[in-house]
């Protein structure tokens, strides 16, 4: 199967909390560093003719406007947590643009809770100004945006399943903490990898760094870049020297090219 050629944006790279962690002076939070300024975790994902936004977290509107996103077909939802959906309302500056509405795709539970969460952009009476919004159902199967062909990977937050997507020879992770053997086969022969490392210690639902490391060199992926971020991980700078070859922290602004 041939693939379009795809570039992929990390919006935002950290956790719920975001980097710097509000009240915090620890010295991940108050670090120079721009890689250690980290915005709820979402990526952008565009082709020559499709541009897809996975998640509108807290932090949706300053992602756009900092890398100045002037279309946007569609949005991918990877599970109902605030620090990925909260955005949603500031999709309606794309709505009064682009003169159409903004095409939603999620699984059931996930449109249950935007249904409830912006249930203003639902009721049969609208009124002005409201987001334009139009629930597209997901389950399982492969399915198409544009030209961009997507296969969703249930992977499991705790007992909450999430979805990661394959797009190509493109996988996205998210707030996952275990996949079940089947799942795994769906993402082996990725070119890249992307999944959550939260921090080195365990966590009830995250993978840790030393688990994230385990999975991508499992499934033989060649590159990887961990995502969903605390400031428990350490400095950018000095956890990025500790990697194995291939495997890199992402961070804010980095782009990749995917053929």
């Amino acid at each position: 199967m041939t693939y379009p050629p795809l570039k992929i944006s990390f919006l935002g790279t950290g956790t719920s909390t975001g980097v710097p962690m509000i009240a915090c002076d620890c010295a991940v939070c108050t670090s120079p560093d721009e890689k250690d300024k980290r915005l709820r975790s979402s990526i952008l994902v565009e082709s020559l003719t499709t541009t897809i936004v996975v998640d509108t977290g807290p932090d949706f509107r300053a992602q756009m406007l900092r890398l100045n996103i002037k279309k946007l077909d569609a949005v991918l939802f990877t599970h109902s947590h605030k620090d990925h959906v909260a955005g949603l309302d500031d999709v309606k500056a794309f709505n009064f643009f682009q003169k159409r509405q903004m095409e939603l795709y999620a699984n059931s539970q996930t449109e249950e809770a935007l249904r409830r969460e912006f249930y203003y952009a639902f009721m049969d009476t609208k009124y002005p100004g409201i987001p334009e919004l139009n629930l597209n159902t997901i389950a399982m199967e492969p399915f198409r945006i544009g030209d961009i062909p997507i296969t969703p990977i249930l992977t499991w937050h705790l007992k909450m399943p999430v979805y990661g997507f394959r797009f190509g020879k493109f996988t996205y992770i998210t707030d996952a903490n275990r996949i079940d053997d089947e799942e795994k086969e769906k993402i082996k022969g990725s070119d890249v990898m992307v999944v959550n490392a939260l921090r080195k210690q365990s966590h009830l639902s995250h993978f840790s760094l030393g688990e994230a490391i385990e999975l991508v060199q499992e499934l033989k992926v060649k590159t990887a870049y961990f995502t969903h971020i605390s400031h428990q991980m350490g400095l950018h700078s000095e956890i990025e020297s500790e990697l194995p070859d291939g495997i890199h922290l992402a961070y804010d602004g980095l782009q990749l090219g995917v053929e």
